[in-house]
C-alpha cells in the first residue's frame, strides 16, 4: 500500500510538472526573458488572506514591495502594507496581480526576470533531453544488444567490444571530450540535439549487454524457431517476437535513466557547454548559484536545483516501483510453474 502510494504520488507529481511544462505559456505569470533591474534578486512574495487589521479576505492579494540598499550595497525588499494587490488573472496567463503588485512566487534572478516562470519554460527543455536521451538510448541498445545475441558469431563479438568499450570509458570525461570537440558556434537548436545524441551515445553499452543476455535465452524459445522455420526476416523476428519480451526491462530501465540525462545537461549547461542564453534549460538556471555570495543572501536561487532533484526522485521511485512489480510477477510465474 505505501508503495502504491509514493508511486502514484511521482506519478502525479511528474504529471503536473508535464503538463504545467505544455502550457506554461498560459500558466507563467510572465514571460521568461522579461527583466526588470529594479527588482532584480526580489524574494519570494508572501500571499495573504489576512490583513494588516487581522481581517479575512476570501480572495488572496500581495502587498507591494519597496527596495532599498543595506550596507554592502545588498538589496532590502520591504512590504508596504498599504495597499492590497488581489490576484486575479494576468493579461497573457492564468495567474496575474493588481499593480502594482508583483506576483515572483519564486523569487527574481540578477536580472530580475521571474525564477518560477523560467522553470516552466525550463522544464520543456531538461524534461524532452531526459526523456528523448533514454529513449535514444534504449533505442540503440535493444538494437545492438538483440543483433549481438540473436545473430551471434563474429556479429555479436565485435558489437559487444564496441559496448565494452563505451562502458569502460568514464562517462563525465567522455561527455566533456565529445561536447568540447563540437563547435562553439552552435545554435541553441543544434546544442540540444547534440546533447541527447552524446549522452545517448554514452549510455547504451550496458543495456546493450543485458538485452545481449535476454535475447541469448529467447532465441531458443519454441516461438521464435517456428518463426524462423516459417521464414520470418531477422527484424520481424525481433519486434514481433523478442522485443515484447523485454518490455519489463526497457521501462524500467527508461524511468531510471532520465534523471542522468537531466543531469547531464545540468552539468553542461553550468560548465557554459550545454543550453545557453536565451535558451532556458534548468541547468543554465543554476549558474548564478555558482557564486557563494549570491546563494547565501538569496538562496532562492537555488529552485531550479530543487526542481531537478525532485524530478530525478520520482523517476527514480517509478523505476523502484516497476522494478519490483515486475521481480514479483516473475516469481509468481515460477511459482504457479
Amino acid at each position: 500500500m505505501k508503495r502504491g502510494f509514493v508511486f502514484w504520488s511521482a506519478i502525479l507529481f511528474l504529471g503536473a510538472l508535464m503538463l504545467a511544462a505544455v502550457f506554461a505559456d498560459r500558466i507563467a505569470p510572465y514571460d521568461p526573458n522579461l527583466e526588470s533591474r529594479t527588482q532584480a534578486l526580489h524574494p519570494p512574495v508572501r500571499i495573504h488572506f489576512w490583513d494588516e487589521k487581522g481581517a479575512f479576505h476570501l480572495r488572496p492579494f500581495v502587498y507591494p514591495t519597496q527596495m532599498t540598499y543595506e550596507t554592502n550595497m545588498l538589496r532590502s525588499y520591504a512590504e508596504v502594507v498599504k495597499k492590497k494587490c488581489f490576484l486575479r488573472r494576468g493579461s497573457h496567463s492564468v495567474f496575474g496581480v493588481q499593480a502594482p503588485g508583483k506576483l515572483y512566487l519564486l523569487g527574481t534572478d540578477s536580472r530580475g526576470r521571474d525564477i518560477f516562470s523560467r522553470i516552466l519554460y525550463g522544464a520543456r527543455t531538461s524534461l524532452s533531453i531526459g526523456i528523448l536521451g533514454a529513449f535514444v538510448s534504449v533505442t540503440i541498445g535493444f538494437l545492438v544488444g538483440a543483433l549481438a545475441g540473436y545473430l551471434g558469431g563474429w556479429v555479436d563479438h565485435f558489437l559487444m567490444r564496441i559496448a565494452e568499450f563505451f562502458i569502460m570509458m568514464p562517462a563525465l570525461y567522455l561527455l566533456l571530450a565529445l561536447r568540447g570537440a563540437l563547435p562553439p558556434t552552435l545554435d541553441s537548436f543544434q546544442v540540444y540535439l547534440l546533447i541527447i545524441l552524446i549522452m545517448s551515445a554514452i549510455g547504451w553499452g550496458g543495456i546493450a549487454r543485458v538485452i545481449r543476455g535476454m535475447v541469448l535465452s529467447l532465441r531458443e524459445r519454441d516461438y521464435v524457431l517456428a518463426a524462423r522455420v516459417l521464414g520470418r526476416k531477422t527484424p520481424e523476428i525481433l519486434l514481433r517476437h523478442i522485443l515484447p519480451h523485454t518490455y519489463g526491462y526497457l521501462t524500467v530501465i527508461v524511468s531510471i535513466s532520465v534523471p542522468g540525462y537531466i543531469f547531464g545537461e545540468s552539468f553542461l549547461s553550468v560548465l557554459g557547454l550545454g543550453i545557453q542564453e536565451p535558451a532556458i534549460s534548468w541547468g543554465n538556471l543554476l549558474t548564478e548559484s555558482l557564486s557563494y555570495s549570491v546563494v547565501r543572501f538569496h538562496p532562492w536561487v537555488l529552485y531550479p536545483g530543487l526542481f531537478i532533484f525532485l524530478t530525478a526522485i520520482c523517476f527514480n521511485l517509478i523505476g523502484d516501483y516497476l522494478k519490483a512489480a515486475q521481480s514479483s510477477e516473475h516469481v509468481s510465474g515460477e511459482v504457479g510453474i
